[in-house]
C-alpha cells in the first residue's frame, strides 16, 4: 500500500524529511477495523513526533492521526461497525499513523462519520473535537447547558483545537467565550465561529479582558505558548478558577496558583488509548455525538485549507505551515 513516512528526524525543508513509500497492508486485530483512508488532516503532534521520535531498527515511521474513510474489514471481536461503514477517528499515538492507504484502528475510539460531510471536511475534526471536548467538559468541568455568568478565555483560539472549542463552548454552554488571535484573518475567523470577544495575545491579556468588560475569567484553556503567557494567566484567572493546558511548556511555578486556590488540568486525547483505560469507549461515544451535532447544524467543520492528495510533498507543505505558527483552522488532504 502507498504511505508517507520518514526514516530520520530531519527539518521539514530536508528532501527526506517525509517520503513516499510502499508498505505491507496492516492486519486488523481482535477489536480492530481495517479502514480505507480517504482523507486526513495534519496536527501539531505530527510535527512534534517527526522532530523527536527516532525510527527503530531502520523501520519507517508513518505519521498522521486524523482520518476519515470506509471500513474494509473487521476483527473477530468487532461489534460496533461492519464493512462499508463511513467512519472518522483520531487513532492513537502508540500505533502507525493514518498517512497510508489502509489503517488498523481499535473500534472503541472510532465514530460514525457525519452524513452531511464529505471525507476531507470530516477529517478535520476528530482529534481536535476529542481534545476540545475532554478539555472543556472533563478537565475544566464546564457543565453542558450551564456556565451562565462565567467566562472562558481560550488562548490561541484560531488553531485546530481552538476552532472547535469555541464552537462547543458557545453552542453547548451559557458561558461567555473570549478567544485570542493576533491577525485580522484569525480574528474574523473566531468571530465567525461564535466567540463573544476576541483579544490580541500579543498585548497584555489583562488589558484585553478589561476592554471586553470581563476583568477576570473562571476558566482558561491555554492551547499554545503557555509558558510565555503563564504569569498573565495567573493574573487573569478568578479565585478558585481552573486552567487547562494542552501544549508542552517548559517548567513553570505552580505555587503561583496557591493564593487564588486555582487548579491546573492537563489534557491529552491519547491518554485513554495509550493506557487502555476502561472508559476509552467514551471517545467512540463522543465522536458519534459530534457527528450528530454536525448533522443538525450545531457545529461546522474547521477545515480551512485543502492541500491536495496525501503525498510527501503536500504533507511537507502542511508541516511547514503548522511550524510557522500561522495556520488557521485545519489543513486537510484527500486521496492518494
Amino acid at each position: 500500500m502507498k504511505a508517507v513516512a520518514y526514516y530520520r528526524c530531519l527539518p521539514i525543508a530536508d528532501e527526506q524529511s517525509l517520503m513516499n513509500v510502499e508498505l505491507p497492508a496492516p492486519v486488523p486485530g481482535e477489536r480492530d477495523l481495517l479502514v480505507e483512508v480517504r482523507a486526513v488532516s495534519v496536527n501539531p503532534v505530527d510535527t512534534k513526533v517527526r522532530a523527536s521520535r527516532q525510527p527503530k531498527g531502520g523501520e519507517p515511521v508513518v505519521l498522521g492521526w486524523d482520518a476519515a474513510g470506509v471500513v474494509r474489514a473487521v476483527g473477530a471481536g468487532v461489534t460496533l461497525f461492519r464493512p462499508g461503514d463511513r467512519v472518522w477517528y483520531a487513532g492513537t499515538i502508540g500505533r502507525p499513523g493514518t498517512n497510508s492507504e489502509l489503517h488498523a484502528v481499535d473500534e472503541r475510539i472510532v465514530g460514525r462519520m457525519p452524513d452531511t460531510l464529505e471525507f476531507a471536511a470530516a477529517a478535520a475534526l476528530p482529534l481536535t473535537s476529542i481534545t476540545a471536548w475532554e478539555l472543556l467538559f472533563d478537565r475544566l468541568g464546564v457543565p453542558q447547558g450551564g456556565g451562565h455568568g462565567d467566562a472562558l478565555l481560550v488562548v490561541g483560539a484560531a488553531g485546530g483545537v481552538g476552532s472547535i472549542l469555541v464552537q462547543l463552548a458557545r453552542k453547548l454552554t451559557g458561558i461567555t467565550v473570549i478567544g485570542t488571535a493576533s491577525r485580522p484573518e484569525t480574528r474574523a475567523w473566531l468571530q465567525e465561529l461564535g466567540a463573544h470577544h476576541v483579544i490580541d495575545h500579543r498585548q497584555p491579556l489583562a488589558d484585553g479582558l478589561r476592554a471586553a468588560g470581563v476583568p477576570e475569567v473562571r476558566y482558561i484553556a491555554s492551547l499554545t505558548h503557555t509558558g510565555q503567557h503563564y504569569p498573565q494567566l495567573v493574573e487573569a484567572v478568578a479565585p478558585q478558577g481552573r486552567i487547562g493546558v494542552i501544549d508542552d511548556p517548559e517548567a513553570f511555578d505552580v505555587r503561583l496558583l496557591k493564593g487564588k486556590s486555582v487548579s491546573l488540568h492537563w489534557e491529552s486525547m491519547f491518554t485513554r488509548s495509550v493506557y487502555g483505560t476502561a472508559d476509552q469507549i467514551r471517545q467512540h461515544e463522543l465522536l458519534d455525538r459530534v457527528a450528530q451535532l454536525v448533522d443538525d447544524g450545531t457545529l461546522r467543520s474547521t477545515a480551512s485549507e485543502h492541500f491536495g492528495t496525501i503525498s510527501a510533498a503536500n504533507l511537507k507543505r502542511a508541516h511547514a505551515l503548522l511550524e510557522s505558527g500561522k495556520a488557521r483552522g485545519k489543513i486537510v488532504l484527500e486521496g492518494f
